[in-house]
């Protein structure tokens, strides 16, 4: 209970002493989160449709050539930026690139570095996410938009890429809270997030615990706040519970619904309401003259 009480007391005088850098840190990695999730969708999204351009052996081979290499070089890109470690990447881009290049290429704003390294390591993650909602969609879908004229673009853009959208969103959430923990390597190259302010505390101070344990309520605070938002997201994708039939159109009321063989529909002449109608007794009545007739 002492050491509890001794924690409480350290984190009270670490928060009372760089709160502004704590919560300079925490705007930061959202920031960071949220704009390297939009810019690693929007790469995810080129990607997996770019994988997912159909083509045939009766295309001409230039098509054919150029779509395999085009597959092959996303092929590549998921695969490097899957299969290594961001902070390696981070490495990479922000001290190799330099170095490759004799400085001809440097990041004078780190902010362009560290975004730019997130938004490639989510596109890679989010190429198969999408790669996989546009082959999870009925293959008759894509029939039916053919069938109706729709080239492949309009066929993505309206029919396909809505339902996966919903389908991958998800994954999109799961993304982000993955950036909102795993920008914390930004520290490797200067970046100002949320685990350097930990960092800056604990090189003044020497209390790592009391900080760390600042730095966990802060990252699970975010991520259950990104959690909620999302399930709202996801459920406003999802639509009403419940929905009303339109009973302003007899056509509608009688599409699809079950009619009685004593009673037919509104347009069946054994109904009471074609019955009813101005015109039909008589025609009714003349029947039957002609009938009595013979």
């Amino acid at each position: 209970m002492d050491r509890l009480i001794q924690l409480g007391t350290d984190i009270a005088g670490l928060w009372g002493t760089y709160w502004k850098s704590y919560l300079n840190g925490i705007k930061n990695t959202l920031i960071l989160a949220l704009v390297a999730t939009l810019i690693g969708c929007v790469i995810g999204f080129v990607c997996g449709i770019l994988q997912t351009i159909p083509y045939s052996k009766t295309d001409s081979p230039v098509k054919r050539f150029f779509l395999a290499l085009i597959r092959a070089i996303v092929r590549i890109y998921v695969e490097v930026f899957r299969g290594t470690p961001m902070v390696l990447q981070a490495v990479f881009v922000y001290y190799g690139l330099p170095y490759f290049t004799n400085n001809a290429i440097m990041f004078n704003n780190i902010w362009v570095a560290a975004i730019l390294v997130v938004s490639i390591n989510t596109g890679a993650y989010m190429a198969e996410s999408v790669r996989g909602g546009i082959m999870s969609i009925d293959p008759g879908q894509t029939e039916g938009a053919k069938a109706i004229g729709m080239n492949h673009f309009q066929t993505m853009v309206y029919v396909i890429l809505p339902q996966a959208l919903r389908n991958i969103m998800p994954q999109i959430g799961n993304n982000f809270i993955i950036n909102v923990k795993d920008s914390s390597v930004m520290f490797i190259i200067s970046f100002t997030e949320f685990f350097a302010a930990h960092r800056a505390a604990v090189g003044a101070t020497y209390q790592y615990f009391p900080s760390a344990t600042i730095e966990m309520i802060g990252y699970l605070c975010m991520t259950l706040i990104a959690s909620f938002l999302l399930r709202r997201v996801e459920k406003w994708l999802d639509g009403s519970d419940s929905y009303e039939l339109a009973q302003a159109d007899q056509l509608v009321m009688s599409a699809g619904t079950y009619s009685h063989p004593n009673r037919g529909t509104p347009f069946d002449e054994h109904s009471k309401e074609y019955q009813d109608r101005p015109g039909q007794k008589s025609g009714r009545g003349r029947r039957k003259g002609r009938n009595h007739e013979r």
